[in-house]
């Protein structure tokens, strides 16, 4: 899951991304409502954490255009002002939830996480391909009734296979998906993190369901 977080404070901006890296996001940082548009547009977003009070335009107006421009992902508006009326501008502007700082991070988890599940629709609670089991709730991998221990990173990798079997993904979805637009690494991270998963769910079972599409990406066998 991607996150783009809009705050121009830069504490509460390194602390919301060190704390969404930590729940298994891959975030984007932006400071002003000008870039927040650019990102949200650019590049694929899973979900906005959005100030109010950031530089022109403001929160409550990017909320609006990025609507009006068909972002379908939730926003989560943060704000200082906790007035009704604030509250409810925002949710007219198109925010799907609304929280008040200071706050604690735990509800911000929580929010966003309920967010992300109502937005999802189509979304099982549990996905299952053949035998393999991954629960996005709980963060627990199974195969055929064995506990799969995997890093955050393959976790996300794995979640994004298991929502789309069959289909052929690219390396450059992949990367999109599990690293921020920032990332500088190595070229062959994604060939790096698609050989610890098959040496975690598939080889110890004796499975080859992760294949490799030659000059197009990787696919999850569909079962």
């Amino acid at each position: 899951m991607r996150v783009l977080v809009v705050e121009d404070d830069v504490k509460m901006a390194a602390l919301l991304r060190r704390g969404l890296q930590h729940e298994g996001y891959a975030v984007d940082v932006v400071s002003t409502g000008r870039d927040a548009l650019w990102a949200a547009t650019e590049f694929p977003v899973d979900a906005v954490v959005l100030d109010v009070m950031i530089p022109c335009p403001d929160g409550f107006e990017v909320c609006r255009r990025l609507r009006e421009e068909g972002l379908r992902a939730p926003i989560l508006m943060l704000t200082a002002r906790d007035a009704v009326v604030d509250r409810v501008r925002g949710l007219d502007t198109g925010a799907d939830d609304y929280l008040v700082k200071p706050f604690a991070f735990e509800e911000l988890f929580a929010r966003l996480r309920s967010l992300l599940r109502r937005d999802a629709g189509e979304r099982a609670a549990v996905l299952q391909v053949g035998d393999l089991r991954l629960d996005p709730g709980s963060k627990v991998v199974s195969r055929g009734g064995q506990c799969i221990p995997l890093s955050v990173k393959e976790f996300t990798i794995l979640e994004l296979f298991m929502r789309q079997p069959g289909k052929v993904l690219s390396r450059r979805l992949i990367l999109d998906h599990a690293w921020d637009f920032a990332y500088d690494g190595t070229s062959n991270v994604v060939e790096v993190y698609v050989r610890y998963l098959r040496d975690k769910v598939d080889r110890p079972f004796g499975e080859a369901s992760i294949e490799t599409v030659r000059g197009h990406g990787y696919r999850l066998r569909a079962q």
